[in-house]
């Protein structure tokens, strides 16, 4: 017969002598996780059979997207839940599934994030300070449709965030550091346009927290607040940490800026310590401990720095990373004169990304009992300064004391003189009164 046969659905074919354009059939069939998309455009179309539920014939049509859709702001410094509501046309569906896909831009990773849910809200980072933009599409699976999923047409809310506070005010340079898991100061510069009496305040917010709070302790440069510092009871680790740093001045309020973190990103290790360098043959082994502090051992990679000064004046200088805690090298001895330090960071098995340590000092072969590690070098001078000023007054001390003592010695020879001459002086007089 002529039949074009599909599986829902069966959809007899112009009679021969007809206008072929009367009707228009387009079909994309996906795999079987997916779905048909049918699409029906037609003045005379002769369905004989439908093989579908009222349901699925409705879906048929295209879903009805979600109603009510609105985002609200918690207070959470960019934490927003998004809300809506089930499509009327939906409310008395029973044999059916309803579940919704959302889509939203992430400002900060600078790309689309999708989900799916069954409930009727969804909460999400967003960058204040840019549009927020979502994307919302309903589905429809069960009995009604055969097992197939329908997805409904895709509706699109926009809301651009109105941006206040005195132009140029906003702080630049914002940056944070996890010191060995002690404490994390967060750190910024001052906006182009600085009013003044300027003061800026932060606020921040994780999710274990009921409301944003006002930074523990701010960092004060010249009376200027410059940072503020975290300890380590109100952090938390795997989870958006975020940050506005207002303000306010005489000329009226600074422009906000809002940030969002994840603190285990931010972690700076503590010096490695205990450098140790053994000649063994013509094999060279560097070993060191793992930095003391709260950062584990197990979290740590390192980086080994060789630096070779050759006879011939030449430096030659090679990195190495490691995730053990010692190195082994072929040494040869008329190459000159190597030089080793070390530093950490903690690997991507803990986080995605983090700060080298400073470097731990130097240990060099052969060893001229010289340190080579630039701040024992400022030690040594600061040190051979002090003694050369105590030297200084130790000397000026003396000659003090000599001239007191010669001062006193003076006048222990001329005041026995002086006695003498007024008693001769005097002595006339009188016994000339008593004759």
């Amino acid at each position: 017969d002529n039949r074009v046969t599909h599986p829902f659905l069966e959809i007899e074919e112009p009679q021969r002598g007809q206008d072929e354009n009367d009707w228009n059939i387009s079909m994309d069939v996906f795999d079987r996780f997916c779905f048909a998309s049918i699409t029906i455009d037609c003045c005379s179309q002769h369905v004989r059979g439908v093989m579908l539920s009222p349901g699925f014939v409705k879906a048929f049509h295209g879903a009805d997207p979600p109603a009510n859709i609105k985002v609200t702001d918690p207070g959470h410094l960019g934490h927003l839940t998004i809300e809506w509501s089930q499509p009327s046309s939906l409310q008395n569906l029973t044999d059916c599934t309803v579940s919704y896909q959302l889509s939203f831009y992430d400002t900060y990773a600078r790309r689309w994030k999708s989900v799916r849910t069954l409930r009727l809200s969804y909460a999400a980072q967003f960058d204040l300070e840019k549009p927020v933009q979502v994307r919302m599409l309903t589905l429809i699976k069960g009995a009604c449709t055969n097992g197939t999923e329908i997805l409904g047409e895709e509706v699109k809310f926009e809301h651009t965030p109105e941006h206040t506070g005195i132009p140029g005010s906003r702080i630049r340079g914002f940056h944070c550091i996890y010191f060995n898991k002690e404490h994390m100061d967060c750190t910024w510069e001052q906006g182009s346009v600085t009013p003044s009496s300027s003061k800026h305040y932060l606020y921040y917010w994780h999710r274990e927290m009921q409301e944003a709070e006002e930074c523990p302790k701010y960092i004060p440069s010249l009376e200027v607040r410059k940072g503020c510092r975290f300890p380590p009871h109100t952090l938390l680790e795997f989870s958006e940490f975020n940050v506005c740093v207002n303000g306010s001045s005489t000329a009226g309020p600074l422009s906000p800026a809002y940030f969002s973190l994840e603190v285990q990103n931010h972690v700076k290790p503590a010096i490695v310590s205990n450098l140790q360098v053994v000649v063994e043959g013509s094999v060279v082994q560097a070993h060191w401990e793992a930095p003391a502090g709260r950062v584990p051992e197990q979290c740590l990679e390192y980086e080994l720095e060789t630096t070779r000064q050759l006879i011939d004046g030449r430096v030659w200088k090679c990195t190495n990373k490691t995730e053990e805690m010692s190195s082994d090298f072929l040494w040869e001895g008329k190459v000159g004169r190597s030089c080793f330090q070390v530093r950490s960071k903690v690997n991507g098995y803990c986080a995605d990304e983090g700060f080298w340590s400073d470097w731990s000092q130097s240990k060099c072969i052969p060893d001229t009992g010289v340190n080579d590690n630039p701040g024992c070098h400022v030690l040594v001078l600061l040190g051979t300064l002090a003694i050369v000023i105590i030297v200084v007054l130790v000397f000026f001390l003396i000659l003090w004391m000599f001239k007191k003592m010669w001062m006193n010695r003076k006048e222990q020879i001329l005041y026995p003189l002086y006695q003498e001459k007024v008693q001769q002086a005097v002595s006339p007089l009188f016994i000339s009164v008593f004759q």
